[in-house]
């Protein structure tokens, strides 16, 4: 089966080192990306100065790809390592979403599943309690690999002092 990660196979790919953005806001949008290694964000500049992170493509992630119905990025992609991304002209992206419906369905099945997960992290967040949002993440995903658990911390909102504390009395 043809997937939307095959309609890369023979994208260039781009270099891109910590730091460096491969867009910005209200750039056109004119390219499709795809993360092969490394870690890129998709950043808000708020009016205090701060950055809103709204995204972080990792390893075979698509790359603001809800902007390939919009004439111009909404945020600034930025590097968060050093990263590797397949560009693909966007018109060429949709001419293939529109002649392999496989690859479409594939992409709408990805997009299904991550808007699964965001629905359930908006709930966990919104528990109180660390036992209570760590309860519900093991409920989901069940107990994590050695060394992962800091990862947990990130999904659940916590800290990891706070997240190794919940964990410490639960042993107890």
């Amino acid at each position: 089966m043809f997937t939307w990660l095959d309609v890369f196979d023979d994208a260039p790919v781009q270099k891109i080192e910590k730091g460096t953005a491969l867009f910005h806001r209200e750039d056109l949008v004119q390219h499709m990306y795809l993360v092969r290694s490394g870690a890129v964000a998709l950043e808000r500049a708020m009016a205090d100065g701060t950055s809103l992170t709204l995204h972080v493509a990792t390893s075979n992630m698509a790359l603001a790809e809800a902007s390939l119905f919009a004439n111009t990025y909404h945020c600034d992609a930025v590097a968060r390592a050093q990263s590797f991304v397949a560009k693909l002209p966007r018109a060429d992206f949709l001419t293939i979403f529109r002649n392999r419906p496989d690859a479409a369905l594939s992409l709408i099945e990805t997009h299904a599943r991550e808007v699964q997960a965001q629905r359930a992290r908006i709930e966990i967040l919104r528990l109180r309690r660390v036992s209570d949002r760590l309860d519900a993440w093991l409920d989901l995903y069940g107990e994590p690999a050695k060394g992962e658990w800091i990862r947990v911390a990130e999904q659940i909102g916590v800290s990891p002092p706070a997240l190794y504390r919940e964990l410490a009395r639960r042993r107890a």
